[in-house]
């Protein structure tokens, strides 16, 4: 005769004295819908207690991998996708030597001014 283990038989193992509806499988739940721009829609579940602030108004879409909204007449727009800029663009977008001296000293005396205030206030 084998023996081993200490289920008893019929039971399943890892039941335990807790049952299903005290872990929630049973508990009571709320749908809630989410439409993306292209119309389409994904339910989620919610614990039935969860108050409406911790349900979230936006979620990313499954199906499209847009942000998706409760809201279905006013849906989230489609991100616009910035084209892939190459080194180069990045080069003809830096700032000339006078701008750059500018911003320096500008934010120099901002923190100057931030200083002296400090100091004054102690």
């Amino acid at each position: 005769m084998a023996s081993g283990g200490s289920a008893i038989r019929g039971s399943r193992v890892g039941a335990g004295p807790m049952g299903e509806q005290d872990r929630g499988f049973h508990a009571e739940r709320i749908s809630v819908s989410y439409w993306d721009a292209l119309g389409n829609e994904t339910v989620r579940h919610f614990a039935a207690n969860l108050p409406d602030e911790e349900i979230p108004d936006v979620i990313d879409s499954p199906s499209s991998g847009l942000p998706a909204g409760r809201d279905k007449e006013n849906p989230p727009s489609v991100a616009k996708l910035e084209p892939y800029k190459t080194h180069l663009a990045y080069v003809k977008e830096r700032r000339t030597e006078e701008e750059a001296e500018q911003l320096l000293e500008d934010a120099l005396n901002q923190l100057r001014a931030r200083r002296g205030k400090l100091s004054a206030t102690s």
